[in-house]
């Protein structure tokens, strides 16, 4: 969907050779989700083109490293690989919580509608929804866990 919007595909005056592309701002980037399996399993090479100076590093690390890193490379690679690739990432403005500088927040215009909605972590639910929580059996007061 970023993708889309810097190419400018959502328009209709679209054609592959023409700029009419738009800014994207990204806010939160550090609350990006994964499966817990993408996380450990998903790795990301980068090469120095000196002896011994390739690597791959899973997607948890990078994301700890820079918060805005994950999601910048998944953008990169929905772009087609030709000449306009890095201008259009240029318009890409990705912030890692909700600060954003004061110019760019001016020059908005428009939001993009969230495609999936943020789920609350374990330790955000209070003690009366996890207790209304359905239950597959409960376990015997002598049940000893080993």
């Amino acid at each position: 969907m970023i993708s889309d919007v810097l190419q400018g595909r959502h328009k209709p005056i679209f054609f592959p050779t023409n700029d009419c592309g738009d800014h994207v701002v990204v806010v939160n980037c550090k609350e990006i989700a994964m499966p817990w399996y993408e996380w450990k399993y998903r790795m990301y090479y980068h090469d120095t083109r000196f002896a011994g100076g390739r690597s791959w590093t899973p997607a948890w690390q990078v994301q700890d490293k820079d918060a805005t890193k994950v999601l910048w490379k998944a953008v990169y690679r929905a772009l087609p690989g030709d000449l306009r690739r890095r201008p259009l990432m240029a318009r890409l403005h990705l912030f890692p919580d909700d600060e954003v500088p004061h110019d760019i927040l001016q020059n908005i215009s428009g939001q993009l509608r969230q495609l999936r909605e943020v789920p609350k972590k374990l330790a955000e639910y209070s003690e009366e929804e996890l207790s209304q929580f359905p239950k597959i059996f409960d376990y015997p007061d002598d049940y000893v866990i080993r």
